[in-house]
């Protein structure tokens, strides 16, 4: 399968590392994919994904262990640590959990390292499918900088694609849809090399193609190296733009500029990632850098803020938080489908401008409405107006103004777009154009149709030819019916036009009814 056909729209999920760190335990999985199977299945939300560690049975916070004993089956694989797994024993691995997951109608994630474990090259353990070992294929000079667990595979040694065939020949009989790539994207290992993991980001590509089973591949941390761009579309499904993203204002502003670099590159298969949401309950686990059990940090605008920056720019959401733990406020942030529509239904977005405390960014639908986002930046409330001729329509058009976070319609407005946006929030509208002023557009035909059936019947029925259905006609009278008109005859068509895009009468409610 053409790994292009996995993740046609930005995967939304669940990742258990801003929780739990390194020591998330089978019954907590199970339960936040309850939580999500009865709160926001319905809204997007499928993936279920276990971060880093299942398979050391003595992990307990977010700390990395260096030199650990490891569960590792006969070939060199990681496997889950029964004692925090107990449904893996005896061989099973992940697949009564995985099961489990998939019964409620979500998808089974998990994550790994680039590499082979070190304890694999220690003990020299044979490789499945290969007479090659463990010792034999390990890179001994690429490594991990901030985790001990592994030794990185040399791409050109013999062997070195039977192993990774081989772990994901496991992970596709585990029933894994999603694979969560860690120290790869870019490394610190080689510090004029950060792309050094180019040779196992290919030998992945080709071991989960041959495996079988489609899988997401999420390819981590960042920050992505943008000149890298056609190498990451044409083996990842997604890949993080950013190192660990948490709940501190300063590295949410900075995310404007991974998003403005990265712009343009996202496409069905392949999507740039602004990391996990920390919303919520996060580091109920964690010792990192000081930060301990918590809510999020980020006041609700800024919440609200990191929402609306994710959705128009597509990034792929996974939920950090203990979603069982969730308020009110957390949920209404993961089930606005007003919002979540942008991540399924939009394209083309792009940073429309940027001032000393203001930016916006804008997106079309493919009912052909606008999005259109304000961001302040700054640290007081501000006015922010949007020119219409800057979204590419006439300065003398009008739309419809939706806001999306409220879920209300807040009117018309005529040349521009203008609000009040709080410190550090956002406003994110919906636009419905409403004046339509140019003949030759596809918005000009239900109009054109009425013109026709009422003021020109003369030369609608020079079409009145049995073998064309209405829609002919009214295709062939673009082409040739202007034509039939005397010169001063075309500026009373146009008026007509305009009586009818502006009137009140019922002409005009079918015509906006047709659009």
């Amino acid at each position: 399968m053409e790994h292009r056909n996995v993740a046609l729209t930005p995967p939304m999920g669940w990742n258990s590392w801003d929780a739990y760190g390194a020591s998330v335990t089978e019954d907590e999985i199970r339960g936040n994919a309850e939580y999500m199977a009865a709160h926001m299945l319905s809204f997007g939300w499928e993936y279920i994904v276990c971060d880093i560690q299942w398979y050391e049975p003595g992990a307990i916070n977010s700390a990395y262990r260096p030199f650990v004993p490891l569960e590792m089956d006969a070939y060199s694989r990681l496997i889950p640590a029964p004692n925090r797994f107990p449904s893996s024993a005896d061989g099973h691995g992940f697949r009564p959990l995985a099961d489990y997951i998939h019964s409620l109608g979500l998808r089974f994630g998990i994550h790994m390292l680039r590499g082979i474990p070190r304890q694999a090259v220690h003990q020299n353990t044979p490789i499945l499918g290969t007479t090659a070992t463990a010792r034999e294929i390990a890179h001994p000079f690429s490594v991990c900088s901030w985790n001990t667990d592994m030794y990185g595979v040399n791409p050109q040694a013999y062997g070195a694609q039977a192993y990774y065939n081989s772990l994901f020949d496991l992970y596709a009989s585990w029933g894994v849809d999603y694979v969560k790539v860690d120290d790869i994207c870019t490394t610190a290992y080689h510090p004029t090399d950060p792309y050094a993991g180019k040779g196992e980001i290919e030998l992945i590509r080709h071991a989960i193609d041959q495996c079988g089973r489609p899988m997401v591949l999420s390819l981590s941390p960042g920050p992505a190296l943008r000149e890298q761009a056609d190498h990451l579309c044409a083996h990842a499904n997604m890949w993080r733009m950013t190192g660990d993203l948490w709940d501190e204002w300063h590295q949410l502003a900075e995310m404007f500029d991974r998003c403005r670099l990265w712009q343009g590159v996202s496409c069905p298969g392949c999507w740039p990632d602004c990391d996990m949401l920390p919303l919520g309950h996060i580091g109920i686990r964690s010792i990192e850098h000081g930060k301990g059990d918590r809510w999020t940090r980020l006041s609700r605008e800024e919440q609200r803020t990191m929402m609306t920056l994710f959705c128009i720019f597509r990034s792929p959401l996974m939920m950090g938080g203990e979603l069982r733990d969730n308020d009110e406020w957390t949920l209404s942030l993961l089930t606005n489908s007003d919002v979540l529509r942008l991540l399924h239904h939009s394209d083309g977005a792009h940073e429309l401008s940027r001032g000393a405390s203001s930016i916006l960014w804008a997106s079309r639908d493919e009912d052909g409405s606008l999005y259109l986002a304000f961001f302040n930046t700054g640290t007081h409330e501000a006015h922010l107006e949007c020119a219409l001729s800057s979204l590419g329509l006439s300065s003398q058009s009008s739309v419809q103004v939706r806001d999306l976070w409220e879920r209300e319609d807040i009117g018309t407005m005529t040349g521009s777009v203008h609000c009040c946006v709080p410190c550090h929030g956002c406003r994110l509208f919906r636009l419905h154009l409403l004046s339509i002023k140019r003949i030759g557009s596809v918005y000009a035909v239900p109009i054109l149709f009425f013109v026709l059936l009422y003021y020109l019947n003369p030369a609608f029925g020079r079409f009145q030819m049995p073998h064309l259905n209405a829609s002919q006609r009214i295709i062939q009278f673009l082409c040739d019916g202007p034509h039939l008109l005397h010169p001063t005859g075309k500026d009373v068509f146009l008026v007509m036009i305009d009586h009818l895009a502006y009137g009140g009468d019922h002409c005009r409610r079918a015509a906006q009814a047709a659009l």
